[in-house]
This record gives structure tokens, sequence and C-alpha cells, in this order.
């Protein structure tokens, strides 16, 4: 069944659209903005990445009993991680190329099929060096699907609604997280632990209903379809990598900033992901850290992070949102590492701020990113650049852990800070792009 309606239903569809936008006010004015078909492609990609979440954290939440299922040291848990980010840079920058050449419905169906399959090949790995496998293979999908659901619906969000659409886009990983949160809590409540953590990776199956839903609803939009099917450089790697002349600009500038603000966005977010329980842990004391309390906390910031940050990227533009909370993540970070002892409450209630500051920086990702580059190659460009970004700023965490021998958790932690300063200095060489059209 193809995922392109014939033209004359087209046509007759647009001009509603249009005139929605043209109502869209008030505080849900961004989603009737969208239209009916705008609307579907949005529960789409809002499924797709919450679902992308929840199959991401089926394997740190169940971490510590597969560990003890395999006999795995800390260095062999710590591969998966690893293996995921760099293996979905990969899969992030494939996908990109792929919605560019093939259309955003049918790129974002085959990224969800993928990391479905291979979440529950896991439940059924016999060893260690298996599951790495099958980790890693489910990292192609995990890296693509969200670029490719972001394009789809920035395509359709008009300009002045299109960064709170987005970032209520990304809210939904905080939903997927407390989904997994929620089955982790049920599945290991009545399942012996050497069996729960295969259950949790079977529940990973969820996503193929999604893909059925996709495939009989939601479509590309129209005129991005129209410029895309125009263009003989879509998909390439060549075009995002031109140099710019005098009489036509090209996107080496846009692509090399863009990454470098990806790469300290995410290196700053996996050094405070994956160093602050264990900082709480190890050298405050705290053993509530990863119960229900401290991950209500920090879910719920992250939810409120994400809806907040979108609507300030659209008031006060893409550059002063990432320059305003790469600000307060860096302050979340020393904060951490300077609390004296003694304020284990107060350490513990910096979850919500924690996960507040953490993720409203990435709302602006989707509309920015999608502004930065032409629609027959806005796959490729945002592909290339986040996942770039993912996979270099997994190395900010590692950095941290070597750190740490010496400088201790607490005082390791302020090299995340840094990354937050990457991502401020790369907004120079960028330019402002709220109200873009994308054409």
């Amino acid at each position: 069944m193809s995922t392109t309606p014939p033209p004359e239903a087209l046509t007759s569809d647009t001009r509603p659209e249009t005139d929605e936008r043209s109502a869209g006010d008030g505080p849900l004015g961004w989603l009737r903005a969208l239209g009916p078909r705008g609307r579907r492609a949005f529960a789409g990609a809002f499924g797709g990445y919450a679902l992308d979440s929840y199959d991401y954290f089926t394997l740190p939440l169940s971490m510590v009993a597969l560990a003890a299922h395999f006999g795995l040291d800390s260095g062999q848990t710590g591969l998966f991680t690893t293996v995921t980010l760099v293996v979905s840079a990969v899969g992030g920058a494939v996908a990109g190329v792929v919605a560019d050449r093939i259309g955003r419905v049918k790129a974002l169906m085959i990224t969800v099929i993928t990391y479905a399959v291979f979440t529950v090949a896991c439940g059924f790995a016999p060893t260690y060096e298996t599951l790495l496998v099958f980790r890693a293979l489910q990292g192609l999908g995990f890296g693509g699907e969200w670029a490719v659901g972001a394009i789809l619906v920035a395509e359709y969000a008009s300009a002045k609604h299109r960064g709170r659409t987005l970032g209520a886009i990304q809210s939904s990983w905080a939903v997927g997280w407390a989904l997994a949160a929620v089955v982790y809590t049920l599945v290991f409540s009545f399942v012996g632990n050497d069996l729960a953590w295969r259950v949790m990776f079977w529940t990973g199956a969820l996503p193929a209903l999604l893909v059925i839903w996709v495939r009989r609803r939601v479509h590309d939009a129209p005129v991005a379809t129209a410029v895309r099917e125009r263009s003989d450089r879509k998909g390439s790697f060549a075009a995002i990598f031109k140099p710019g002349t005098a009489e036509a600009p090209g996107l080496l500038r846009t692509t090399v900033f863009a990454g470098l603000l990806s790469t300290g966005v995410q290196g700053g977010y996996y050094t405070l992901a994956t160093w602050v329980p264990t900082y709480l842990k190890t050298e405050r004391g705290l053993s509530v850290v990863g119960t229900g309390a401290y991950l209500t906390l920090l879910i719920s910031g992250a939810f409120i992070g994400y809806l907040t940050g979108g609507y300030l990227t659209d008031r006060l533009g893409r550059r002063r949102n990432i320059w305003l909370f790469a600000l307060l993540s860096a302050i979340c970070i020393l904060t951490y590492a300077n609390i004296p002892s003694g304020a284990n409450t107060l350490l513990l209630l910096l979850g919500f701020p924690l996960g507040f500051c953490m993720s409203a920086i990435f709302s602006g990702f989707g509309s920015y990113l999608s502004e930065l580059y032409p629609t027959a190659v806005r796959g490729t460009g945002q592909g290339f650049t986040y996942n770039t970004g993912r996979a270099v700023g997994a190395v900010f965490p590692t950095l941290v852990g070597f750190l740490a021998d010496s400088w201790g958790v607490g005082g390791a932690l302020v090299f995340g800070a840094i990354g937050y300063g990457l991502a401020a200095l790369a907004l120079l060489g960028l330019p402002e792009t709220r109200g873009k059209e994308l054409l």
C-alpha cells in the first residue's frame, strides 16, 4: 500500500489545513494548526518516539538482573550503553538518507520495526555476546526514529508553532520512560529475575501495532513531498558537506556547527544521566536513588521541561532557548558537585530541576535542525548531525569515569559542564531560524 495519497486528495485537503493554521491560537492552537493529516502524523511520531524510549529503557531497568544472569562485570554491562549509542549514530544517519529518498513515513516504519524486532530478540539471547549483537542492531532503529519522526511533523507544523509542536514530540520520551518504569515494577514483582528481564524485552513487540496504524493513516506532508521529488540531490551526504561560494551558499558550515551543538548538548546530557545516580549513591549515600521517589521527580521534571522548552523556543527563538538551558544545565552540574554534606534531601529534590533542564534544551532541536536544512536533504542533515553528536557525546561519560578515580565522581561531573559550554559556542556559527518556512 502506498503511503502517499493521490494528488486529488492532497488538493482537496490542503486549503482547510492552511485555514486551521491561521486560526491556531490558544494553549492547543499548535495542535489544531496541524490539520487532520498533520495530527495523524503527530500521533504516529509521538507514539514512535515514546515506544523508542520504552524499548531503550528495557535494558537499563533490567541491568542488575541481566548482569547476575550472565555473570557480567561493570565494564561488560557498560558496553551495552556504548554499543547502543554508537550504532544508533550510524542508524540515525542512514535513516535520514532513507527518509530523503523514499519518504518520511516509510522510513519511520522501517526504524520502528527495526528497534521492535531486535528488542524482542534480546529476550531470546542465550549468551552475553548474542545479547550485545542484538542490542547493537536495536540501536539502528533507535537512532533513526527521532530524526525521521521529527522531520515528518516539522513539515506539517506552521512556522509560528513549530517549536512547541516538536517539543511535544520530544515529551513522548518521558512518557515511554515512565511506561517502562511501570512495566518493570509489575514484571519484576510477579516474575523471577532470571525470566523477568526476558519478559521486559518481549514487551518491546508493542511498536508493531503502531506500524500497522501508521501504514494505514499517516502520510508525508504534500508540499514537502513535491519539493523533495523535484530535487536531483535528495539524500546526499555530499550536499550537506558542500562548501559555499559567493553565488550559492553551501551547507558545510551548518553541518559542522550543528554537529558541535549536538555533541555538546548530548555530552552534557549523558554525563548527567549516567553519573548523577552513581554520585548520589556512592558519595552521598542516598539509597533511594533509582526508586519511585527519585524517578518520579526526574521523569516529571523531564516531561514538563520538554513542553516548556518547546514553548520557549517559539517565544525566545531557537538560539536563546538553547543558550538559556545550556546555562541552567551547567548550573545543575555545579550545584550537585558543591552541595555540602548533610543536605541529602535537597539533593534528592534537585531531581526535578535536573530532569527539567536536561530535557528543555532538547525541545528546540527538532525544529532548529529541520529549519537549518532544505527539504531535499533535511533528513540527511538532521539525522547526521544529531546522531553524530550522540556518538561523540557518549564519550563524555567515559571520560568522567576515568576522572572519577582521581577527582571523585562529584568533581568529575563538572566535566559535563564543558559539553554545555561547547553547545553555547557552537551557536555562534549558526543562524536564528524562528519563523522560517520549510521549503
